[in-house]
């Protein structure tokens, strides 16, 4: 007969495996569709693959040497710098817009009417689609475009300015339309980072005499480090992927003289003409560009933040060793 361990041990029903099946789509997709595609442009990166007319050529290894004429062209390295310059162009406005309207709207102090709205008000161009955000200022600075139009009539300008034949107007006007469309989704994640902070500490810090620029620099802006970091981190990702606004604006030409050709650009260029082996090391570069910068901000901007974290627990465990409070198995654990 089974013993009274045994026969309880047996009724006994796991579950894993419930967890397992229903976690296995996401990991059969994830296969299917992103790691095979990015095993394979790893592995055709190594190759000459690309057609002239109607001839195909290659498949051919040819190992380094399309990493080799990307780097001495000097065309992938133009496109990075316009696509940093377009990016820093928006991102600047958006972070220091958003910052300030989070604070805004979790001030306890200001308690501000109408919130909501405002909130909502603030999202919804992150909701239209780009390409059609792109349409429209197209529209609107076109040469018989309204802006155009109420700049001679007011008489500020005797003709018409074409806005996307000249460099420094084409990139603000794609950084202005990323200002738009995304400080809305920055604000919003700003303002959960902030609303995660105690409130006791503010008004810690209100008791003690700091001012508002104080309690913002010593008190939330360290405090909102981890949000932060993510909040640059995704930002910047998404501007190293930038493609449809300035592909809608200088019609996937990079005009005027490829000063808007960012590198997602360059790299649908080269799909298009079919060169796969070369497009496949431009991924590869474009992957280890946004890995390691990706690592770069992280470590340099939670660096301090972490620091900072263990100065403080030290603090707080030594006030209340101090105090006689603290056991000796709390003691260990801390």
């Amino acid at each position: 007969m089974l013993s009274h361990a045994e026969g309880k041990k047996r009724k006994s029903i796991s579950y894993a495996k419930w967890g397992y099946l229903f976690i296995a789509p996401f990991f059969i997709a994830f296969i299917v569709f992103q790691l095979v595609p990015l095993i394979s442009t790893f592995y055709n990166s190594f190759f000459e693959n690309y057609r002239v007319g109607l001839e195909q050529i290659g498949p051919n290894y040819v190992g380094m040497d399309n990493y080799v004429n990307l780097i001495s062209e000097g065309e992938f390295a133009a496109s990075a710098l316009n696509t940093l310059i377009i990016w820093i162009m928006g991102f600047i406005p958006q972070i220091l817009v958003a910052l300030l309207l989070a604070v805004w709207f979790t001030s306890y102090r200001l308690n501000l009417k109408g919130q909501r709205f405002f909130k909502t008000v603030i999202y919804m161009p992150n909701l239209i689609m780009a390409s059609a955000f792109a349409m429209l200022f197209f529209m609107l600075f076109s040469p018989v475009g309204p802006i155009n139009q109420i700049l001679t009539q007011t008489g500020a300008i005797d003709q018409s300015i074409m806005f996307f034949d000249i460099a420094i107007t084409n990139r603000s006007i794609i950084a202005f339309m990323n200002f738009i469309m995304w400080f809305g989704n920055t604000t919003i994640l700003l303002m959960a980072g902030i609303m995660g902070i105690e409130q006791s500490l503010f008004e810690s810090a209100e008791i003690d005499g700091a001012k508002s620029m104080q309690i913002f620099f010593k008190v939330t802006l360290p405090l909102l480090m981890p949000i932060l970091v993510y909040v640059i981190i995704t930002s910047m990702i998404g501007g190293i992927q930038m493609f449809d606004v300035p592909q809608v604006i200088s019609k996937g030409l990079g005009t005027p003289d490829r000063t808007c050709m960012t590198l997602i650009m360059y790299l649908n260029r080269l799909l298009t003409s079919k060169n796969f082996g070369l497009a496949g090391a431009v991924s590869v570069l474009i992957f280890i560009i946004t890995a390691v910068l990706s690592v770069s901000v992280y470590q340099s901007l939670m660096k301090n933040y972490k620091s900072e974290k263990i100065v403080t627990a030290k603090k707080n465990l030594l006030a209340v060793k101090s105090s006689g409070k603290l056991s000796k198995n709390e003691e260990v654990q801390a």
